[in-house]
C-alpha cells in the first residue's frame, strides 16, 4: 500500500501543470509578440524593438509592487499642504498636539487626522505623556526630503 501512495506522489505533472511551470520558467525571458510589434511600429526596427521590450520586461520584473505601494503612501502623506506645514513645524523639534493646533489654526479633529496619516506613513513618531500626545519627525531623512522638495521647486521655477 505504501508503494502505491509513493508512486502517486512521484506521478509526473499533468499537461496543465506542466504548461504553467513552463510559463513560470520562461516568464523572465518571454516577451509578448504584440509588445514587440507595437515597439517595432514606434521605432521602425523589429530587432531593436525586441531588445528594447526585453530590457523593459527585465526592469518591470525587478519592481517590487509592495515596496512601491509603501513609497506611494509616503508621498501621499506628504502631498497635502497642511501635512507639509506640520512636518515643517516638527522640523524645529517635538510639539504637543495642542501646539500644532494653534500653529495651524485648525480644530483638534482635523489636526489629529493629519497627524494620524503622517504617523501611519512612518514620517512622524508619537510619544504619550499622560493624556498628552507629542509628535516628532521619525528620521532625519524627512528633513532631507523637505529640503529636496524645496530644491526641486527652485530648479523647476528657474528652468
Amino acid at each position: 500500500m505504501q508503494r502505491v501512495s509513493e508512486a502517486r506522489r512521484k506521478k509526473p505533472p499533468g499537461p496543465k501543470k506542466l504548461l504553467l511551470q513552463l510559463k513560470d520558467d520562461q516568464s523572465m525571458s518571454y516577451v509578448p509578440e504584440e509588445a514587440v510589434n507595437r515597439m517595432a511600429r514606434l521605432i521602425g526596427n523589429p530587432d531593436k524593438a525586441e531588445c528594447k521590450v526585453n530590457r523593459l520586461r527585465s526592469i518591470t520584473n525587478n519592481i517590487d509592487e509592495k515596496e512601491l505601494e509603501a513609497e506611494a503612501e509616503i508621498f501621499q502623506a506628504m502631498s497635502d499642504p497642511c501635512r507639509l506645514k506640520i512636518l515643517t513645524l516638527l522640523r524645529e523639534g517635538e510639539l504637543c498636539v495642542c501646539e500644532i493646533m494653534i500653529a495651524l489654526e485648525r480644530p483638534q479633529s482635523s489636526t489629529s487626522h493629519h497627524l494620524s496619516i503622517l504617523k501611519d506613513s512612518g514620517l512622524v513618531k508619537e510619544r504619550k505623556d499622560g493624556r498628552w500626545s507629542h509628535y516628532r519627525l521619525s528620521e532625519g531623512a524627512v528633513i532631507e526630503m523637505l529640503n529636496m522638495a524645496k530644491l526641486m521647486k527652485k530648479l523647476f521655477l528657474t528652468s
